[in-house]
């Protein structure tokens, strides 16, 4: 098997697992917050064995996803994570809720299937917004 076959952890015959790359682009960016980087020093970051088109599909896709947010530079962009690694599962978790017909259903189950410390947490998170409400 050649060196490039296993290029990549978990890779075979070259491919990463779907999601991989973003993961490590998105690894990248949160390693260099607050300072945003332009898609040619993630691919040095990277190790520079990605073509310079491929890290910038993926950094437009992330960007599509609102993952990532990205401000000009020179004849770039330079991307950042539009949030941090809470605020990304929230918003997969909130894509999933919006994605749902019954949406009652979900919170519900979601609830049941807590653990007791868990749904104890949330319970006392949601008090908290009532009471800052009134």
């Amino acid at each position: 098997m050649s060196a490039n076959a296993h290029s990549a952890a978990g890779s075979i015959g070259g491919r990463r697992a779907g999601g991989a790359l973003e993961a490590e682009v998105l690894a990248v960016l949160r390693k260099a917050a607050p300072h945003a980087l332009t898609p040619g020093e993630v691919r040095t970051a990277l190790g520079g064995s990605l073509s310079y088109s491929t890290v910038v599909t993926t950094l437009s896709r992330l960007h599509d996803k609102n993952v990532l947010a990205r401000t000009p530079r020179g004849r770039a962009f330079a991307y950042t994570p539009a949030a941090d690694e809470p605020g990304l599962a929230a918003r997969k978790m909130r894509q999933v809720l919006e994605n749902e017909p019954d949406r009652e259903a979900v919170l519900a189950r979601f609830v049941d299937d807590l653990a007791t410390g868990d749904e104890q947490l949330l319970r006392r998170l949601l008090d908290a917004d009532l009471d800052l409400g009134q």
